[in-house]
C-alpha cells in the first residue's frame, strides 16, 4: 500500500484536525493544496454537524487516528523511545502487512515532528467514532506507554486528557487504566465496582463489562483489529477470576 492508497482508505479523518496533521504526508491528499472531495486542511464539513449521523469508521480512519494519538503519547514524557516505536511497528505488522505497516510508520515519524492539536483531534474522534472503538484506542495507548516497562505519570495524564476529549466516561478510563497501571483494588476498578459490592453485584458487573468490551464490538474494522480487542476482553475475565478466587465464589 502506497501513501496514495492510504489516502484512498480514509473517510471522516481526511478532514478536520486529523487531516491537517497528516495531510501533507499522504500522497493522494496533497493535490492542489490538499483537496479531497472539496475538503481543505483544518476543515471537516461532515464532522459534528447537528442532525447529521457520523460516517462509518473505516480501518483507514481508525489506524490514522491511532498513529496521530501514538505520536502524542510518545512525546508526552519529553523523549521518543525506540521501544515505543517498535511497539507501534509490531502492532501495525500484526494488524496489516509489513509493507502497509512501513507506510504507517512513515506517517508516524512525520507526525512526531509536528505540533499536535490534541484537543481538536480528540474531539474529532469523539464525534465520529463509536465508543467501543474509542475504548480500544485508549487501551492501545496504554500499551505504548508501557512499552519501555514503565508507565510514566505524564503519559497517564496525557491519555486521560485524550480520553476526556474523546468523551470517554471516567469510569471506563479508570477501568482500562487499571489493566496496565495497577492501583489498590485494581480488579474491582476494572469491573467498575467497589470492594464492598456483593457477589451478585460482582457477577452482574462482569456480565455488563463482557458485553461492553466484547471483540465483536469492533468487528467492522476487520479480524485483525478484533483480535487486538481480545486482550482487553481477557483482562476483564482475569479480573473477574481474581475476585472470584479471593471471595471463594463459584
Amino acid at each position: 500500500m502506497s501513501l496514495g492508497m492510504l489516502g484512498g482508505m480514509l473517510g471522516w479523518s481526511v478532514g478536520g484536525p486529523i487531516g491537517g496533521v497528516i495531510g501533507f504526508l499522504v500522497g493522494s491528499l496533497v493535490d492542489g493544496g490538499f483537496s479531497v472531495k472539496g475538503m481543505q486542511p483544518g476543515r471537516d464539513p461532515r464532522a459534528g454537524r447537528p442532525g447529521r449521523r457520523p460516517q462509518q469508521t473505516s480501518q483507514g480512519d481508525f489506524y490514522v487516528s491511532l498513529v496521530v494519538l501514538s505520536a502524542a503519547i510518545m512525546k508526552a514524557d519529553g523523549k521518543v523511545l525506540k521501544s515505543e516505536l517498535e511497539y507501534v511497528k509490531r502492532f501495525m505488522e500484526q494488524q496489516t502487512s509489513k509493507k502497509e505497516a512501513a507506510e504507517y510508520i512513515k506517517v508516524l515519524k512525520g507526525v512526531l515532528k509536528k505540533d499536535i492539536p490534541l484537543q481538536e483531534v480528540g474531539q474529532q474522534i469523539g464525534r465520529q467514532m463509536q465508543l467501543a472503538m474509542r475504548l480500544q484506542l485508549i487501551h492501545y495507548l496504554f500499551g505504548i506507554a508501557q512499552a519501555d516497562g514503565h508507565v510514566h505519570s505524564s503519559e497517564v495524564k496525557t491519555i486521560e486528557l485524550i480520553a476526556s476529549y474523546m468523551r470517554i466516561p471516567q469510569r471506563d478510563f479508570v477501568s482500562i487504566k487499571n489493566m496496565f497501571f495497577k492501583e489498590v483494588d485494581s480488579a474491582y476498578k476494572i469491573l467498575e465496582i467497589t470492594k464492598s459490592a456483593s457477589d451478585k453485584e460482582v457477577k452482574k458487573a462482569y456480565r455488563r463489562m463482557a458485553v461492553r468490551y466484547h471483540p465483536d464490538k469492533v468487528a467492522q474494522l476487520g479480524e485483525n483489529v478484533k483480535k487486538g480487542a481480545k486482550e482487553k476482553f481477557q483482562r476483564i475475565q482475569e479480573a473477574y477470576e481474581q475476585i472470584k478466587k479471593e471471595r471463594g465464589m463459584n
